[in-house]
């Protein structure tokens, strides 16, 4: 599925449960990031998740449903990879070129299975506990210009 595509049955809800993936949370964190910056990116990723979660009806339980800790973590991961090494052709291009993102147990090497699994990091962004997110110099030196 092309990026256009994906984002138009991603934003008309119109993706199946099946094709709901890691992969395609990932590809959408890409092309948002791609299109806005990391807060805007988040809030739409954020709204866009539940609002597809919804028209599957998927139950928001403890292992199930929008996991606020888990979205970010991995929107932060891609947009320090997108800082550091620039965005590919399109997102399945720039996967291809990243295989780490492939392994959905990255957040493994950040958080602890009990801090990650929490309530807590479901319903807000919690810090990790193992090791720190990563964050692009680049990034922090766009950050550090914005603020003078």
């Amino acid at each position: 599925m092309t990026d256009a595509a994906f984002l138009q049955a991603f934003d008309t809800c119109t993706l199946t449960q099946a094709e709901w993936n890691h992969r395609a949370h990932l590809k959408l964190a890409y092309l948002c990031l791609r299109r806005y910056p990391l807060e805007e990116a988040i809030r739409r990723v954020r709204a866009g998740i539940q609002a597809l979660n919804a028209a599957h009806q998927t139950p928001e339980t403890i292992d199930r449903g929008y996991h606020e800790t888990v979205t970010l973590a991995w929107l932060r991961i891609i947009h320090c990879m997108l800082c550091e090494y620039g965005p590919a052709e399109t997102a399945d291009a720039f996967f291809e070129q990243q295989p780490p993102l492939a392994q959905k147990q990255m957040l493994r090497l950040f958080y602890s299975a009990e801090r990650l699994r929490s309530l807590e990091a479901k319903r807000q962004f919690v810090e990790p506990d193992l090791a720190p997110l990563p964050q692009s110099r680049r990034s922090r030196l766009a950050q550090t210009e914005e603020a003078l």
